[in-house]
C-alpha cells in the first residue's frame, strides 16, 4: 500500500513516573531501554518509509515524556526523522533545562508543547506531579532562550480540589508567559483507576461546574488576544503573532481528517480507510522489530460512513466552516434546521453548490459561540 502521507506522530513512552490520572501508554524509567526503543523506531519508520511523502508538513514526538528520553537517544532519533515543515516534542518542565532546549534546537525541533498543567502547588501534588510553578516558567525560559519562538502550554481545569479563583490564577499565569499557544482541557479521570478511588466524590462536583469553567477559559483567553481555534486550544491571534498561523498543524490534520502514520508502542494510523493501533506492549513490539517484522497490531476497517461521522464531529470542533456537501449522508437536516434556529449553528453559503443543496444542506456550517460551549451534545444532534 503505497501513499503519501504527509503527517508523522512517535510515541516516547518513558516517564519518571506515572500520574494518577493519565491512561496513556506509559513505561516507568527504563533507561537502559532506551536505546533499544530507539531502534525499534528507526527499524518502523524504514518498514513504513512507502506510505510517506518524501517531505512532511508534520512530524509529533508524544508520550509518556519524550525528553525523559536519555538524551543521546532523543537527538539519535531525531536526527533520523524524515524532515517536516513542524517538529513538535512534548515535554514536562522538570525535564527541560538549558541542554535539553538547545539539544531540540539543534536537532530540527521547532515548536515544543509544556505541560504546565496548573501552578497551584496544591493541585500538582493531588495530579502527581513533578514539577512546579517555577519549573514551569524555568522551562519555558530555557526554551525562549534557545531561540523557540513557538512554544504551547498544556492546562488542566477539574482538578479535585480547584475552585475558579484557581484556575483564573492559573490562565493569568499561563497568559503571563507570553506562549503562541495554549491547550486548556478538561480533567479525564477513567473510571476503576485508583485517581477515580481516591477522588470519586469531588470529581462528581468538578463534573458539575465544568460548563461554567469552560466558558471562562474560552472568554478569558480570547479577550487576551487568542483565537479559540478548536474547542480545547488558542493561538496567539495574526494580528498579536505578525501573521504567523500558530495553530497545531499537527493537530488539525487529525481535526481535517487526513491520514496520519504512528510509530512505537500504542500509536495509532490512519491511511486510506484503514486504521491500525500497535501494541502497547513493549517487549513484543521490540522482538517482533528487532526480527525485521511488523509489531503486532490491531486493525479496523473505516466504512465510509464511519469517516463522515468522525469528519463531522472532528470537524465542527474548529471555528472554520465545514462543507456539508461532502457529509450530507450523515446529517439530520431537521436538526440543523433547528440548531439554526436556536441560535447555535450558522450556514455560510459557498461560491458552488452540488446536488446536496436540494436536500437542504448546502453550504458550510459553523456552529456559534454558544453552539461550541455546548459542544458534543449539538454534534450529536446534528448526526442522523
Amino acid at each position: 500500500m503505497s501513499s503519501s502521507v504527509k503527517h508523522l506522530y512517535l510515541h516516547l513512552p518513558f516517564c519518571a513516573h506515572r500520574c494518577g490520572y493519565c491512561d496513556f501508554v506509559t513505561v516507568v524509567g527504563r533507561p537502559r531501554q532506551h536505546a533499544a526503543y530507539v531502534d525499534g523506531l528507526l527499524a518502523e519508520l524504514e518498514l513504513e518509509r512507502e506510505l510517506l511523502a518524501p517531505r512532511l508538513e508534520t512530524v509529533f514526538l508524544g508520550g509518556g515524556t519524550p525528553t525523559f528520553t536519555e538524551p543521546r537517544e532523543l537527538e539519535r532519533l531525531l536526527a533520523g526523522l524524515p524532515s517536516a515543515g513542524e517538529v513538535t516534542v512534548e515535554a514536562n518542565p522538570e525535564t527541560v533545562d538549558a541542554s535539553m532546549a538547545a539539544l531540540l534546537r539543534r536537532s530540527g525541533v521547532n515548536r515544543v508543547s509544556l505541560g504546565a498543567q496548573t501552578f497551584q502547588p496544591a493541585l500538582l501534588s493531588v495530579l502527581d506531579r513533578v514539577a512546579g510553578p517555577d519549573d514551569v516558567r524555568r522551562a519555558f525560559y530555557h526554551l525562549r532562550d534557545a531561540g523557540f519562538d513557538n512554544i504551547s502550554l498544556d492546562l488542566i481545569y477539574g482538578i479535585p480540589g480547584q475552585k475558579p479563583s484557581d484556575l483564573d490564577a492559573d490562565i493569568e499565569e499561563a497568559l503571563a508567559l507570553r506562549p503562541e499557544h495554549l491547550s486548556c482541557y478538561e480533567l479525564e479521570a477513567k473510571p476503576g483507576t485508583r485517581f477515580t478511588h481516591a477522588h470519586g466524590e469531588e470529581l462528581q462536583r468538578q463534573a458539575e461546574a465544568m460548563e461554567g469553567y469552560f466558558a471562562c477559559v474560552v472568554e478569558t483567553i480570547v479577550g487576551a488576544g487568542y483565537r479559540w481555534y478548536e474547542t480545547a486550544n488558542f493561538c496567539r491571534a495574526p494580528a498579536v503573532a505578525g501573521d504567523r498561523d500558530l495553530r497545531s498543524r499537527h493537530n488539525l490534520a487529525y481535526w481535517q481528517g487526513r491520514d496520519y502514520v504512528g510509530l512505537g508502542i500504542g500509536a495509532v494510523s490512519t491511511v486510506k480507510g484503514k486504521r491500525w493501533k500497535t501494541t502497547p506492549r513493549l517487549k513484543p513490539y521490540l522482538a517482533a522489530l528487532g526480527e525485521g517484522e511488523r509489531p503486532l497490531r490491531e486493525l479496523e476497517l473505516l466504512p465510509e460512513s464511519v469517516r463522515l461521522t468522525e469528519r463531522v464531529m472532528l470537524g465542527l470542533r474548529l471555528d472554520e466552516p465545514l462543507p456539508l456537501a461532502p457529509v450530507a449522508s450523515e446529517l439530520d437536516a431537521e436538526a440543523l434546521s433547528r440548531l439554526e434556529r436556536l441560535g447555535l449553528a450558522c450556514r455560510t453559503s459557498l461560491d458552488s453548490e452540488t446536488p446536496a443543496a436540494a436536500a437542504g444542506l448546502e453550504g458550510a456550517l459553523t456552529l456559534t459561540t454558544r453552539g461550541r460551549l455546548l459542544g458534543d451534545a449539538v454534534t450529536a444532534d446534528l448526526l442522523a
